[in-house]
């Protein structure tokens, strides 16, 4: 082989390690959310960070969110997503915490009219249930949990305050997002817009966390990978074996 086609190697084989170097680290976002999935590739689009839904896989059983705190369920889809499939997984557990109501709906937020119901139905019901309360204050909180298959998890928070309204107001957004007002802005999260709402809910606080860390998130989900893979075997143990 002459010294220029040596050299032509080499730079393939460069141009191979950059392109290995420059992939996507791929992240199973843990629903079929489009609103979620839209929320999150929105935020973290810019990194180098491909956000897959569950979508993209085949159908895999549910994960069983029985969880007292946004904290284990998250964790609990994001760990059941990630050693399903193979692959890091993140999932977000959040909810509406109205005091006067003695934080209701909370961790019952997707289900807070019964198990199949509809964000309609959860309004109509909040609502009805606060058509006497003065004190109408109320948070979202929202906690993030990245997994691995082998089980560690990073967590992440967000919340953000603001007042429940007496009608819906605004065609954006979803869930209990028409009557749940931003006082600061005077609007309702469904009369803003995706990229207004991602700059101050709890959603969005907490991906910005996770915007602030993607290089050590990175990183970290390498080395939790890379620990995962089970050891070369011993070709010893295979000298007796009958292969025929």
């Amino acid at each position: 082989m002459s010294r220029k086609d040596t050299i032509r190697v080499y730079e393939k084989i460069n141009l191979a390690l950059q392109k290995i170097n420059d992939m996507l680290t791929i992240i199973v976002l843990a629903t079929n959310n489009k609103n979620k999935v839209a929320e999150f590739q929105s935020i973290l689009g810019d990194f180098k960070v491909e956000i897959r839904s569950l979508a993209d896989f085949g159908p895999i059983p549910q994960a069983v969110e029985d969880g007292e705190t946004f904290d284990e369920n998250a964790y609990k889809k994001a760990h059941h997503v990630a050693k399903i499939l193979g692959l890091p997984a993140i999932a977000d557990d959040s909810g509406l915490v109205v005091p006067s109501l003695g934080n209701k709906p909370g961790v019952h937020s997707a289900r807070y009219a019964g198990d199949n119901a509809t964000d309609e139905e959860n309004t109509d019901k909040l609502l009805l249930e606060m058509k006497d309360c003065v004190d109408r204050k109320a948070y979202f909180q929202c906690v993030l949990s990245i997994a691995v298959p082998s089980g560690p998890a990073l967590t992440y928070e967000g919340r953000c305050d603001g007042v429940i309204t007496k009608e819906r107001r605004g065609k954006e957004g979803f869930g209990y997002d028409p009557v749940f007002m931003f006082e600061k802005e005077g609007k309702t999260f469904a009369e803003l817009s995706m990229e207004e709402k991602n700059g101050i809910s709890h959603r969005g606080l907490a991906l910005k966390q996770v915007q602030s860390e993607i290089d050590k998130i990175i990183k970290w989900l390498e080395i939790r990978l890379e620990e995962e893979k089970p050891p070369k075997p011993d070709h010893d143990q295979f000298l007796d074996n009958d292969w025929s």
